[in-house]
């Protein structure tokens, strides 16, 4: 039995039953309006694939490529794209309204650690007694929270009470395999420093 494609795929070769389509060649240049057999025939001599690619268009606009590496490489970002969601961690730092610098400080240095690894932060102020009564109060430390550490993450969700406390969240600026990927090089130049240091302690020896 004769299985219909997928509607989210586009139509290819011999499945685009339109008289004419605007053609883009191989390598991204206008051919013009032609003939769907013309089209067909042009990429049957190239060895490639007839793509229709926006098929809403007047005439649908038709390009020739290899359909197979097409979807191989559309399905690679598609699944590097749901390991990096995947991956990403919702890490929570805690305040209280009446924080000291230096323990400011400290949950400021820690939540920069999280988002350089690719992790988002949930930044979080519990309140007490009357406190309650003060969350301008909170924004403005969330606010000023999400200022100093700016370099490293942008507020994904503003500050908002969530029952007794107001929450914050704050993505990354990397996403995972950037954060990897920058983490692993910096391990590698480290390594090179170190030995470099050890030919030269070696060497003066």
């Amino acid at each position: 039995m004769f299985k219909e494609q997928a509607i989210s795929e586009p139509r290819t070769n011999e499945r685009i039953r339109v008289p004419e389509v605007r053609l883009v060649g191989p390598g991204g240049e206008q051919v013009g309006v032609v003939a769907v057999s013309v089209a067909l025939r042009l990429a049957r001599e190239a060895d490639l694939d007839l793509v229709e690619v926006a098929p809403n268009s007047k005439p649908p606009v038709a390009k020739i490529m290899d359909y197979g590496k097409f979807k191989y490489e559309a399905a690679q970002k598609a699944k590097e794209a749901r390991r990096n969601q995947a991956n990403t961690v919702l890490k929570e730092v805690r305040f209280r309204l009446k924080i000291d610098t230096h323990d400011y400080e400290t949950k400021a240095k820690r939540a920069v650690g999280f988002l350089e690894s690719g992790d988002k932060v949930k930044a979080m102020i519990q309140f007490r007694g009357r406190e309650q009564s003060r969350p301008e109060l909170g924004v403005k430390l969330l606010k000023q929270f999400a200022a100093d550490i700016a370099e490293h993450g942008v507020v994904e969700s503003a500050p908002r009470i969530d029952g007794r406390n107001m929450v914050m969240v704050i993505a990354p600026l990397k996403n995972k395999s950037e954060a990897r990927a920058k983490q692993n090089a910096k391990r590698a130049e480290e390594k090179v420093s170190r030995q470099k240091a050890r030919a030269d302690k070696n060497a003066s020896a």
